[in-house]
């Protein structure tokens, strides 16, 4: 007799799906943040989602919520990119508790008492992401922090009420140190300037850091610039990116449902009136955008389960993990480029949902690790550091 199979905890309703589905337009039309989205989320427990049961959570695992995470984006890409980033700063303190490390077990108290968090790290013309920052960290005399400086990509900016962020500590030349840290809104200001392409309701605008102050509590890393060995490194990374890699079949998955109905409705003269889904060559670009949204989802799932289950990738773990952020995005552009084509010319129009989601799914270019960062690292990780 084979293994059982594994039973997946959801915490999303087929309606609160639906609910959320039906507002996405209107959001993204008129440049909003879905706080109704958000209102249905915190009802169902799902910012509680990486919060242990003994702390009244829901307690799923990382492979859960990813796939949580591919249906949410199926109903509204924004959405599930926007709660995203709080579900990762919960994530990673969820996963460094889970290995004996509670330096961040704040954080995961702070969401069970109904705080949201954003990730406030990316930073205009900072190439280091992670291991260099523009942002000053002036230690305060009673060992906090504070911080100055100006973050992009806040998302969630509108509603957080946390700021996980990090800055650099230079007062010593010989020993610099990046902080990581919480601040509340207490010195920090909101730029409106948030007007994009597309994931237009994730609302993530620019965050001017002005002093604000994270008290040495919650300061849980001061770490040397550069790539660390730290277990807070690993744990950001695998939530960050697998998490962020969840969002983008979830669009392919949408976008190939669409792209299969429109087969159906569309008829050919060619064919003497019958529907596109039996002309061979749609019926082969459908098969197609399949086989390439069934790898996606799959590699997701199945390196959430990894390290769920403390799977020993040794040094090829960062490889892995930015490999799937890249195959992630570029398949689901191309999931959502083939249901383009099936679907005709009349989902060229604005306001229909194929544009929306071509549109949502181009921002998986700007994530990192950008294209250029991630076949750097998989390089190393086969052929050793560059010489020279």
């Amino acid at each position: 007799m084979g293994p059982m199979p594994r039973a997946h905890r959801t915490l999303l309703t087929d309606d609160l799906l639906a609910r959320v589905h039906e507002r996405a337009a209107g959001h993204d039309r008129d440049n909003t943040f879905p706080h109704d989205d958000l209102a249905d989320l915190v009802a169902a427990g799902y910012l509680r989602a990486f919060v242990p049961v003994s702390l009244g959570g829901a307690g799923l695992s990382l492979e859960e919520v990813a796939r949580e995470q591919v249906r949410l984006a199926g109903a509204a890409p924004a959405t599930a990119l926007a709660v995203n980033m709080h579900l990762v700063v919960t994530g990673l303190a969820a996963l460094l508790h889970l290995r004996g490390d509670d330096s961040a077990l704040f954080v995961l108290q702070d969401a069970a008492a109904g705080e949201i968090y954003a990730f406030g790290n990316s930073e205009a013309g900072n190439d280091l992401v992670m291991f260099g920052s523009r942002t000053r960290a002036q230690r305060a005399g009673d060992g906090g922090y504070r911080f100055t400086g100006t973050k992009i990509f806040t998302t969630l900016s509108p509603v957080w009420t946390r700021l996980a962020t990090f800055g650099l500590d230079d007062t010593d030349p010989q020993d610099p140190r990046l902080v990581h840290a919480v601040v509340t809104r207490e010195g920090t200001s909101t730029r409106g300037d948030w007007d994009t392409l597309g994931m237009r309701a994730t609302q993530s605008a620019t965050t001017v850091l002005d002093g604000a102050y994270a008290p040495v509590e919650r300061v849980y890393r001061r770490l040397p610039p550069g790539p660390s060995a730290d277990p807070f490194i690993f744990a950001l990374f695998a939530t960050f990116e697998i998490l962020l890699a969840a969002v983008y079949p979830g669009i392919g998955r949408r976008a190939l449902e669409v792209g299969a109905a429109a087969t159906r409705r569309r008829t050919s003269m060619k064919y003497a009136g019958r529907t596109y889904d039996q002309d061979p060559d749609i019926r082969w670009k459908v098969a197609e955008a399949a086989l390439v949204q069934d790898g996606a989802e799959l590699q997701v799932f199945a390196l959430a389960r990894d390290v769920d289950e403390g799977v020993d990738h040794g040094a090829r773990w960062f490889a892995q993990l930015v490999g799937l952020k890249v195959r992630a995005t570029e398949s689901a552009r191309q999931v959502v480029d083939l249901a383009l084509r099936v679907a005709g010319g009349g989902e060229y129009f604005t306001g229909h949902e194929l544009t929306r989601l071509y549109r949502d799914v181009l921002a998986g270019i700007y994530h990192p690790s950008d294209d250029e960062s991630a076949h750097a690292t998989v390089a190393s990780s086969v052929l050793g550091a560059p010489r020279g």
